[in-house]
């Protein structure tokens, strides 16, 4: 596996939420398909407490205390509890963004990292740094999708027009 290259797909990934997610009317940052979706602001304060307190410290805790379970974490909790929906749009996405450089700083540093550190997770069995490591990078590619298809919905529901003349989703 080419643990460098998936840490540049990190990094790089920054100009691509900057563009999925810059310049947004609070409209659209707050328009949501169907009550119990998320709208960006969620999702974008959702990025930001999984870069910090679930990617990376995962990423940390298995690479420098192997066997020791992480902090727990309550992603989906943390949307009501937080109050995503009442948050900064804009100070939230620098946040993220901020955050995500930190990462890449963080992980480019590491000198001979061990990628097979791992702990014993009650459900899901043996989880290594590394498999962390490549989920980071997929919760990306994952949120890529919602966001673009979360903006397809609102051009369609803004719109008024039929698109599938540019194709069927």
């Amino acid at each position: 596996m080419d643990h460098k290259k998936i840490i540049d797909n990190l990094s790089d990934n920054v100009e691509i939420f900057i563009t999925l997610l810059h310049n947004k009317s609070k409209t659209e940052y707050l328009w949501k398909p169907e009550s119990q979706k998320w709208c960006l602001l969620e999702i974008i304060c959702h990025l930001y407490d999984e870069e910090r307190e679930d990617f990376r410290a995962r990423v940390k805790c298995t690479l420098e205390t192997p066997g020791q379970h992480p902090p727990p974490i309550n992603p989906v909790g943390w949307v009501t509890d937080r109050k995503y929906i009442d948050q900064d749009y804009e100070l939230m996405v620098n946040k993220f963004l901020n955050e995500r450089r930190n990462s890449s700083k963080w992980l480019n540093s590491l000198k001979n990292p061990l990628w097979k550190n791992s702990y014993e997770h009650p459900k899901l069995g043996v989880l290594t740094a590394e498999h962390f490591l490549v989920n980071w990078l997929a919760h990306d590619i994952f949120h890529f999708r919602q966001i673009i298809r979360l903006q397809f919905q609102y051009l369609k529901f803004t719109s008024g027009n039929d698109l599938s003349y540019a194709g069927t989703w």
